[in-house]
């Protein structure tokens, strides 16, 4: 290969960059920087929070015109009415949205548990697995001079 067309294949392959960060070694819209994978157990906790919030206030708000909706679809039908399907529809479709957002808010609110949970039991693993003979943690520093 001669050496210009080594160059110009360099200068094409700095060019593609297929998931990968920024070249000046930002992180996009995340932020950057070498927290954005970092996340604090008391934030989980406040997500979790929400959802479940969000989850309950669904039930009774998301509810109120449910059983109106369902009286009124009756009653037009039986006055012979076409409408009253048509509401009925209406009324099973909403149904149908409302539950599957109140298990999605469920299902995000009992993920973030079990993930903080699961975190939890994972650092004290990590914590109290490397220990001396002596009974001692053992850091990174203790455990290099053994190496040593």
């Amino acid at each position: 290969m001669a050496w210009d067309e080594w160059e110009q294949a360099k200068s094409s392959s700095a060019q593609t960059r297929l998931n990968q960060l920024p070249a000046d070694g930002g992180g996009g819209s995340g932020g950057g920087g070498k927290d954005d994978l970092t996340v604090h157990d008391d934030e989980l906790g406040k997500l979790g929070d929400m959802a479940r919030s969000l989850r309950d206030q669904l039930s009774t708000d998301g509810d109120h015109a449910r059983a109106a909706t369902f009286d009124a679809s009756n009653q037009l039908f039986n006055d012979g009415l076409t409408m009253g399907s048509g509401l009925l529809e209406v009324h099973d479709a909403w149904s149908t949205k409302l539950a599957t957002l109140k298990e999605a808010c469920a299902h995000i609110s009992n993920h973030l548990d079990y993930s903080r949970s699961t975190h939890a039991q994972q650092e004290k693993k990590i914590v109290t697995g490397m220990q001396s003979l002596d009974g001692k943690t053992m850091t990174v520093s203790r455990i290099y001079d053994q190496f040593k």
